[in-house]
């Protein structure tokens, strides 16, 4: 019953535009929000944040059917579940998942992850991106690239170090709202496939974030 609703949704709804989006690099955010209200953009969710409360298996056949039509549309909705959004469900406070669950898994807002730098990818421990304590929260500078929904997100998950007295360890998370001052997305990648998934630089110019938006503490 799923294979069959998501294949009839991805070739009604992503099949016919699919040429234009790749040629266009456009990215299909009125797409993803007729997923969401597949609930395809909160599958794995439980009920009480607004998901589907499917499981893994589920989850896997949606974004087989949906890549089979649209790679790019198989990934974006990916990284939006397991990355973004399962990172505040996992690991944000109960006002962090009050604030942004209900918007991500609906498919309104479009969510980040955004980690890789231009010298950290694979090895994340080699993180250069800082955030330094201040009173009234937290200030970040530095650069990420090849963040999926870099440009487009809603919402941001972004690691930086918090405290480089514990080497590797002193990796910290936030998540940052779109328009945040200081925070603004670089070059959008011009790529040879999935080209209607955006990928694109993320910078922290002084971004500064309040004690809200702090997920994860370093070491943890």
């Amino acid at each position: 019953m799923l294979r069959r609703t998501v294949r009839e949704f991805a070739e009604s709804e992503i099949a016919p535009h699919v040429r234009h989006l790749d040629e266009a690099q456009e990215f299909p955010r009125e797409i993803l929000k007729k997923a969401g209200d597949l609930g395809l953009m909160g599958i794995i969710f439980p009920d009480e944040y607004g998901g589907a409360a499917l499981g893994y298996t589920e989850y896997v056949i949606a974004v087989e059917e949906l890549s089979r039509v649209d790679g790019s549309v198989g990934i974006s909705v990916a990284a939006h579940n397991s990355l973004c959004a399962n990172h505040i469900f996992q690991y944000g406070t109960g006002e962090q998942k009050r604030r942004f669950l209900g918007p991500l898994l609906s498919g309104q807002w479009i969510g980040a992850w955004s980690l890789t730098e231009p010298t950290a990818g694979s090895d994340a421990a080699g993180t250069r991106s800082v955030a330094k304590a201040v009173p009234e929260g937290w200030v970040l500078n530095g650069s990420k690239t090849f963040t999926t929904h870099g440009s487009v997100g809603d919402v941001t998950v972004v690691f930086a170090v918090s405290d480089p007295e514990q080497g590797k360890q002193g990796i910290s998370a936030f998540v940052i709202p779109k328009g945040t001052p200081g925070f603004r997305p670089g070059r959008k990648e011009d790529k040879m496939g999935l080209r209607a998934s955006d990928t694109s630089e993320v910078i922290m110019d002084d971004c500064r974030v309040g004690p809200d938006g702090f997920v994860r503490g370093a070491g943890s």
